[in-house]
């Protein structure tokens, strides 16, 4: 599973095309929220979870995408307005966070419907 085509979106949505054809569009604020990088997230250590810094105040730019850098064949790295360039977005993490959506979003309109 990997990228064809990933396009920017006058800052709204990340789109990804996969190589088996499924589309997956990407809010910004969803993406920079889950950075999966241990500023953001924490980390574990020898089994132990070590919980992220307290979050400070949302700053201008924060869920605009400046640039997009390819990490070797399996990841995308952000660089944010902000200056915020800290998590690397894998292939494998990028495609579960797109099921998830699809998958939020087919529930939402499910709930919708009835």
């Amino acid at each position: 599973m990997r990228p064809l085509r990933i396009e920017l979106h006058k800052q709204d949505y990340l789109e990804i095309e996969w190589d088996d054809g499924k589309i997956h569009k990407y809010p910004l604020k969803f993406l920079r929220d889950e950075s999966p990088d241990a500023g953001n997230k924490g980390e574990t250590i020898l089994w132990k979870h070590y919980a992220p810094p307290p979050k400070g105040p949302e700053k201008p730019g924060m869920y605009e995408i400046e640039s997009i850098t390819p990490v070797g064949n399996y990841a995308i790295q952000i660089k944010w307005k902000d200056g915020y360039d800290y998590g690397i977005y894998s292939w494998e993490a990028l495609r579960k966070f797109g099921e998830y959506l699809e998958l939020k979003d087919n529930l939402h309109q499910d709930f919708d419907n009835h």
